[in-house]
């Protein structure tokens, strides 16, 4: 969703640029004062006109044989005066009410110039040209009808042309001015929303990866949990001493587990990650030798086979796939293969790519004590990390009926 736009002085905008106004366009402060000013200088026109056809030698028309009519032609002029107050709701209207009097009406010219504006403005070309061309029209007529005072008929015919041209020109340029103004502020609540809508994707994206970490984690540790307490529940004649050795270890994975819990949970209950809750160090592949001490403390046996050149520089990002693929395996091989040897392979050089390999043998007969359940998600989760690091992985058993995880991960030459 959008913010609204706050701006500092929303009276002096029209209208029509005014966002808070809504669909449906209603004055603002500065309408309000601009139509009061056109109101005034309106009514002043009409007195000024009313005043010079009274004159015995009128100086802006031929003086009108009857009075009436000069009393009828400021009667018209505050008509259209008037009028100013609904051109911004009905510009079309008015334009078209009004428009006949300028076939005689010098009263009522400043006003229809003010309607005429307005219908530029506020219309699109087509209507505004075809008003033009009817202004036009009645133009030729007014010349005639009320003639100018020691000017011949095509000079003053001219200016009606030049003044209605200027008038067409101001109102397009106010026109197009205000549609800029419109598209960059649409363009910018468009790049508003979409930038909200990238943060709302990253987040998301974020406590996806956040919860695939976690899930790695918790099933490595609780994997060493169940190991552990199997053991004391088959050997409940163990030495004092390893019976406390075990179970330190199941406090301190519980411990752990439960730490890491808290954290996924607060990580994705937050809206925003907080500057001063910063999130743990990522595992690399510097962390691997504590990751297979934990797997052999816990009574597997591992052999780690390690031939990578230069392993000072592998990218972070490849060394903790590297971690998470090994914790992956050796989580699996303590579920489904208990008390079976664990060989983890490493190979690889810059340029050539990065080759891990976990593998172990399926144990023959029933598997000892219970089965650790597993939620079937570790290597869908593996497989989606090396997909986006752009690797290839494998897992399945082989023709010695040993199970099988290897992943290459590729690693750039500089």
């Amino acid at each position: 969703m959008t913010s609204a736009v706050v701006l500092d002085h929303p009276g002096l905008l029209p209208g029509a640029l005014d966002p808070g106004v809504g669909r449906r366009s209603r004055r603002t402060p500065r309408d309000w004062l601009v139509d009061s000013l056109a109101f005034l200088a309106c009514l002043a026109w009409v007195v000024l006109a009313t005043f010079d056809a009274a004159s015995p030698s009128p100086a802006l028309a031929d003086r009108l044989p009857h009075d009436w009519m000069i009393a009828g032609d400021a009667l018209l002029g505050q008509l259209c005066t008037a009028a100013l107050w609904l051109r911004r709701r009905w510009p079309v209207g008015v334009a078209l009410v009004t428009l006949p009097l300028g076939l005689f009406s010098i009263a009522s010219a400043a006003a229809l110039l003010i309607i005429f504006f307005t219908v530029v403005v506020h219309r699109r070309t087509a209507v505004a040209l075809a008003v033009t061309g009817a202004g036009l029209f009645t133009n030729f007529f007014f010349a005639l009808l009320r003639p100018e005072p020691g000017s011949p008929y095509w000079i003053s015919t001219l200016w009606g042309v030049v003044i209605t041209l200027l008038v067409l020109a101001w109102g397009m340029f106010v026109r197009a001015r205000r549609q800029l103004v419109l598209s960059l502020r649409e363009r910018a609540e468009r790049a508003e929303a979409e930038q909200q809508l990238r943060v709302a994707q990253a987040r998301q994206l974020e406590r996806t990866r956040i919860a695939r970490e976690m899930h790695d984690v918790l099933a490595h540790r609780i994997s060493l949990l169940s190991l552990h307490a199997g053991a004391l529940e088959f050997r409940p004649d163990a030495p004092a001493q390893e019976v406390a050795r075990a179970a330190g270890v199941i406090r301190g994975s519980a411990h752990a587990a439960l730490q890491d819990l808290r954290e996924v949970i607060g990580v994705l209950r937050a809206e925003t990650s907080l500057p001063d809750d910063p999130e743990r160090p990522q595992p690399t592949l510097d962390d691997l030798p504590a990751l297979i001490a934990e797997s052999r403390a816990a009574g597997v046996r591992v052999d780690l086979r390690e031939q990578v050149s230069t392993p000072d520089r592998l990218p972070v990002a490849v060394g903790r796939s590297v971690y998470r693929i090994v914790q992956e395996g050796l989580t699996n091989a303590r579920k489904h293969a208990h008390g079976a040897a664990v060989t983890v392979g490493l190979s690889g050089a810059p340029g050539d790519g990065l080759r891990v390999e976990i593998r172990n043998r399926r144990p023959v007969g029933e598997l000892f004590g219970t089965t650790i359940p597993g939620t079937g998600t570790g290597l869908v989760g593996i497989a989606e990390r090396v997909s986006l690091a752009g690797g290839r992985l494998e897992h399945g058993s082989d023709e010695q009926g040993d199970f099988r995880l290897a992943a290459w991960l590729p690693w750039p030459a500089t």
